[in-house]
């Protein structure tokens, strides 16, 4: 992907997800059986490749090098407009940051995680033209935590969360459910839900980031992953998304998918 073909997407907005794994050929064969990637190199080395659906770049996948935290793991990033302030406000307000700020390739990034664990990213500088839920972008964030409106303080604070600001996204509080939804131009980029267990030794429970991709059959999309080598989870309904399915791949990364969604008809 060119320079041109790249944007600047809005401060505090998910702008990418990525995985870092041990098996970088591996990982680009299970997901092209279980989601039908193809592949593209990126601009961070050989070691690095951007997955496309439908011609489009959807995420990253990174072989783990020298240095970097060994668990293999699905990272949604937030875009920053500096992430030298964004690392100080994590520490300030008692999250860790375990690499960077750094420069990579086209911009300057970091791996930090919440008070809870929960393991995001940030970045500064331009991303692939790319927005959850919609065209081949993740169909949805979520964050499984144990408290979602202090979750969503820590998260507002860091990421400039103020629908005041231009450009800015609006939280919306359901204080019954204990869930926040995030939103951007009146699009849902992130939800933080209440119930997630630190001291459970299941990492499905644990507080974490889940990343959910969509497609068009959920139950060819779960058998191909079990085909693969993957470990599928017995099928759920979500609130937000119909049917869907966790996955832990042959690595360990956990992710889930849901049932893409007809559009509404027209009024």
């Amino acid at each position: 992907m060119t320079a041109a073909e790249r944007t600047t997407p809005a401060h505090g907005v998910p702008c990418w997800v990525s995985l870092m794994t041990r098996d970088l050929h591996a990982a680009q064969d299970f997901y092209a059986a279980v989601l039908g990637w193809t592949y593209r190199s990126g601009t961070l080395g050989e070691g690095f490749s951007v997955a496309h659906a439908d011609g489009l770049p959807v995420a990253g996948i990174g072989r783990i090098g020298p240095g970097l935290p060994t668990v293999t793991t699905w990272t949604p990033y937030f875009a920053v407009a500096d992430v030298d302030a964004t690392a100080a406000r994590v520490r300030e307000r008692g999250g860790t940051i375990a690499v960077g700020p750094i420069r990579v390739g086209p911009g300057r990034g970091a791996l930090a995680a919440d008070r809870e664990g929960a393991g995001f990213g940030f970045w500064e500088g331009r991303t692939p033209p790319w927005s959850i839920g919609r065209g081949s972008a993740p169909a949805a964030l979520e964050l499984r935590t144990s408290h979602a409106f202090d979750a969503a303080i820590f998260y507002a604070e860091v990421f400039g969360w103020d629908p005041l600001e231009p450009d800015g996204c609006e939280v919306g509080y359901a204080y019954q459910q204990d869930t926040v939804v995030v939103r951007h131009r009146g699009h849902t980029v992130a939800t933080l839900r209440g119930g997630g267990d630190g001291a459970s030794p299941d990492p499905r429970l644990r507080p974490r980031w889940h990343v959910r991709f969509q497609v068009d059959d959920l139950t060819a999309a779960t058998e191909a992953a079990r085909k693969a080598g993957g470990e599928v989870s017995p099928p759920t309904v979500s609130p937000d998304d119909g049917p869907e399915s966790m996955i832990e791949d042959p690595d360990g990364a956990l992710f889930t998918v849901s049932a893409r969604r007809s559009p509404a008809p027209p009024d």
